[in-house]
């Protein structure tokens, strides 16, 4: 059977492969449409498979909000150039819409991805993606959270994905406070909500840093040690203090703690997603990769 190009741009359409993948698909199959989107399905597996090896750390981090509940996805790829790219956009909201839709729960460090992956035909799409746009996707981590009012904020086009709930108010007013909120948190980056989350063998090893740092400080030398407890005291509140959401100064109005800008309203999770962070990325020689290509 022929294979005109009008079959060709179907195939295209629907799939979204690339021309000469289409076109080689069609003449494998005989020109049945469906069984070329069967080739170009298992095609994407194969070439998903070779890609396993390659280190993603670009990409975006998306939201989705449904009523009281929250949710922050991340999903990366191996360049920025394709994080731009709409159809991976498109597919880490599905990722974000899918995960708000489950039961799941997941969490910062990649919690519940396998079964996230396995319902709706994720992991299908995934393969089908990879081999439409043709590098390693890795979905990565997503969080969900769930209070009497949820916000979330997207900073940098998806480079930072921030989601948070709250208890104790949910009217308009209180949702634009989280939502602030969830914007300072995209900014400053805090560790924990509030100093009861700071677990204690992190506050031994401050004490600790502190301890050393003040033993080596001339002027502090002679000090009576009630005197060197009450500094040193003070030195880890500071620092405590600087980890903890509540305690930070509200980026949008200094000198006014985050926990007293929310009045009522408490912050029970909060969830921000860097893209990449804690991933080892690639040291790429662009010279040496153009040399190597010339000689194949």
């Amino acid at each position: 059977m022929a294979i005109t190009a009008a079959m060709v741009k179907e195939l295209r359409e629907m799939t979204g492969a690339g021309m000469m993948d289409c076109k080689k698909a069609l003449t494998e199959t005989n020109g049945d449409m469906d069984a070329a989107v069967d080739v170009l399905k298992k095609s994407g597996a194969a070439k998903m498979e070779k890609k396993q090896s390659r280190i993603a750390a670009e990409g975006i981090a998306r939201v989705a909000v449904n009523g009281n509940v929250a949710v922050v996805a991340e999903v990366n790829s191996e360049t920025d150039f394709v994080a731009k790219n709409e159809t991976f956009q498109e597919f880490v909201q599905t990722v974000a819409d899918t995960a708000l839709a489950s039961d799941l729960n997941g969490g910062a460090n990649g919690e519940d991805i396998e079964a996230l992956l396995a319902t709706n035909g994720l992991s299908d799409l995934l393969v089908e993606k990879t081999a439409t746009i043709g590098e390693k996707l890795s979905v990565r981590r997503f969080a969900k959270v769930t209070g009497d009012a949820v916000a979330s904020y997207i900073h940098g086009g998806g480079r930072i994905g921030v989601v948070i709930a709250a208890d104790g108010a949910s009217d308009d007013a209180a949702k634009e406070a989280i939502t602030n909120i969830a914007m300072h948190v995209a900014a400053i980056n805090p560790k924990y909500i509030s100093q009861d989350e700071i677990p204690q063998v992190e506050k031994d090893r401050e004490d600790a840093v502190q301890t050393e740092i003040m033993a080596n400080d001339p002027k502090l030398a002679n000090k009576p040690e009630k005197v060197l407890e009450g500094i040193k005291r003070g030195k880890l509140n500071k620092v405590f203090s600087e980890w903890c959401l509540l305690d930070q100064e509200f980026i949008k109005t200094p000198k006014e703690s985050v926990a007293k800008y929310l009045g009522k309203a408490k912050v029970l999770e909060m969830a921000r997603f860097q893209v990449g962070e804690g991933i080892e990325k690639k040291e790429e020689n662009f010279a040496e990769e153009v040399a190597a290509q010339m000689k194949q």
